[in-house]
């Protein structure tokens, strides 16, 4: 069975999250929500899986902190990936870091929801977990490299 759009629009609409619905050819839709405040993240539902609803989030590190890391011994940076490996992991997240050369350049976290568990409740849920993980991820990436200013941390 296939995830009901107009549903979905009309929670997210009381929630007051939409920024935008943009077209996307791999999808029956997809919207851009704030989460919270000014942070995008996506909620899709995939033209190849028609029964999963797809919330993501994709951060890419600040060319700031990409120059930090860069300059940071190699060991420094393998640990870094691998502890945000393993927050995710330890969350339940799916996730695709983009690190050549162990360097963090963008991550992408998100979470599928199954047509036969959609409810509001889930699909709100499911939104504030992806956002944590990438909190999660920027938090690790402040305490490992210091790059972090207060201002550059959303709030909830």
């Amino acid at each position: 069975m296939a995830i009901d759009e107009e549903q979905v629009r009309n929670w997210l609409m009381e929630e007051d999250l939409i920024r935008e619905k943009i077209y996307d050819e791999n999808a029956n839709f997809h919207y851009i929500i704030n989460f919270p405040n000014n942070n995008a993240m996506d909620i899709i539902n995939p033209k190849s899986k028609e029964d999963v609803l797809i919330i993501g989030c994709a951060t890419e590190v600040s060319q700031e902190e990409q120059s930090i890391i860069k300059s940071s011994p190699k060991d420094v940076n393998q640990e870094f990936i691998w502890k945000i490996r393993f927050s995710l992991n330890e969350m339940l997240l799916d996730f695709e870091l983009e690190h050549p050369n162990d360097q963090l350049t963008r991550f992408i976290i998100t979470e599928d929801i199954f047509e036969d568990g959609l409810t509001k409740h889930v699909l709100i849920k499911t939104i504030k977990k992806v956002f944590k993980g990438k909190l999660q991820c920027i938090w690790i990436l402040g305490k490992t490299y210091g790059s972090i200013q207060n201002n550059d941390i959303p709030d909830l």
